[in-house]
């Protein structure tokens, strides 16, 4: 029996939601958060992202066209880039525990997390989603996928720069360290 690479993505990406809803049961309550604006401006990029990525109604013109084929090594190599990617983020959102939140946001008795993935990234929840998008790009094979993925990437960057300024504030000593020692998103690179 060959397994579908669709199939293997699909059951990842469930599993990285069933991870989120569970975890959202025991979050520590909000003292700060991102302004509504840019939170909405986040959401929209998202959203549109995974439209491109997930829709059949973006198979038109040049996003139908494929890059890569559907046969041979990408497929297979796509789906395992995402089961691994998945991983990645489901183990940094467990290490982050209750201090995680959807927006850009500070806890009461917010903690620096640096232990795990945390020492290898400092947003490894985004690098393991990126791995995982770009393992679904892989899968997808057209244009539309490519252009959902550049979206959310970018969604992410801006994010992670408002994340970025609220560790800085509630972090002022020990955050600038922790930025020295360990990069944004891949370990040793950016």
């Amino acid at each position: 029996m060959t397994l579908n690479p669709n199939h293997l993505i699909g059951y990842s990406w469930a599993a990285v939601g069933v991870v989120w809803l569970i975890g959202a049961i025991s979050l520590k309550r909000t003292v700060r958060t991102q302004p509504l604006g840019t939170r909405l401006f986040h959401v929209a990029l998202m959203a549109l992202g995974a439209g491109f990525m997930a829709s059949r109604r973006f198979d038109f013109g040049w996003l139908q066209v494929r890059f890569i084929p559907l046969t041979g090594a990408f497929p297979a190599a796509g789906a395992a880039l995402a089961i691994a990617g998945c991983a990645f983020a489901i183990w940094a959102r467990i290490t982050l525990g209750s201090n995680w939140s959807g927006r850009a946001t500070v806890k009461a008795g917010h903690e620096l997390i640096t232990r795990g993935p945390y020492a290898l990234a400092r947003h490894p929840i985004y690098t393991g989603l990126i791995a995982a998008i770009l393992g679904s790009v892989l899968v997808i094979g057209q244009w539309r996928a490519i252009t959902g993925a550049a979206i959310i990437v970018f969604a992410f960057l801006v994010k992670i720069s408002q994340e970025e300024r609220l560790m800085m504030q509630t972090f002022p000593e020990a955050y600038p360290l922790y930025r020295q020692r360990v990069k944004a998103l891949l370990p040793g690179m950016f």
